[in-house]
């Protein structure tokens, strides 16, 4: 079996700002709910859906700046949990995150489903660069970019960053990611990173004088002052974008098993004005 973890607040954000969108206050909803009916459609039996109901974490406590959800539409967020409630009554398996985030919850359940024999592949579908730290060398954990349709497995991980998943956290604590609000050190960037840690692997194991480093890179003198100077902010950045392990997720990957829509289904796509979406998970509840 097959088993996709999908980053639910990603799709909502998605379909909230596409261009096909009409309605701000529902139409995201509306959105995500088709994109997974189009899954099971296209074969999918095992789905797990990992949303940040908030979008403060304990990473927060970690980094003053970090995101913490101000200047999101307020329209945009208050389907936060209306998603939630909409896909668990379709029947979806959903993890709600408020400590943790949507990513550990994505990374949680791969390791969970990873460790059944039964699954011959996990799909961590996203295209947020962080996830790509839980792609396995053996094929069985992949990252997929739904809108883009570019699968990435080791190798692809590999081809895309210069370095293998092992380092994306490293990676990132060199860079940044402007999307979760940390900058990564002063003069690094992917070029750098990437030469460095494809060598040397992780972020402690960099030489800090130039002078040492075993590859050549431009602007060695600089870049390794910089790291001598940040050093324990990089350290920090790394932390903040290596996934956590423990976030509530399901037990098994029974649970992630889609089995239909529950009662209160279709009253809440009435209310979304959306029965042609709820005829058609009918359907597929019978197919």
């Amino acid at each position: 079996m097959r088993v996709h973890l999908i980053d639910g607040t990603y799709e909502l954000f998605r379909y909230h700002y596409a261009k096909s969108n009409r309605d701000p206050r529902r139409g995201a909803q509306r959105g995500v709910l088709n994109s997974m009916l189009d899954l099971l459609s296209d074969g999918a039996t095992h789905i797990g859906i990992a949303t940040d109901h908030v979008i403060e974490s304990f990473r927060n406590e970690m980094l003053d700046g970090y995101k913490d959800g101000s200047g999101v539409d307020p329209d945009l967020k208050a389907q936060f949990s209306e998603l939630e409630e909409l896909l668990k009554l379709a029947g979806f398996a959903v993890w709600p995150q408020i400590e943790h985030e949507a990513d550990d919850g994505l990374a949680s359940a791969a390791a969970v489903a990873a460790t059944d024999p039964r699954v011959e592949r996990v799909l961590i579908c996203t295209p947020d660069k962080d996830l790509a730290q839980c792609v396995t060398a053996d094929g069985r954990v992949v990252q997929y970019d739904r809108r883009q349709r570019v699968l990435y497995d080791h190798a692809g991980v590999v081809e895309k960053f210069g370095v293998p998943p092992a380092s994306i956290p490293d990676y990132l604590g060199l860079v940044g990611d402007s999307a979760d609000g940390f900058p990564g050190l002063p003069g690094w960037g992917a070029k750098s990173a990437s030469a460095l840690l494809a060598h040397y692997g992780h972020i402690t194991a960099i030489p800090l004088d130039a002078e040492q480093w075993d590859v050549p890179v431009r602007g060695a003198a600089k870049l390794a002052a910089a790291l001598r100077d940040g050093f324990e902010e990089a350290l920090l950045y790394r932390r903040i974008a290596t996934v956590e392990l423990g976030a509530p997720v399901s037990a098994t990957v029974d649970e992630m098993q889609w089995r239909g829509p529950v009662p209160g289904f279709d009253e809440r796509c009435a209310e979304l004005g959306a029965d042609r979406l709820a005829a058609r998970a009918h359907q597929l509840a019978l197919a």
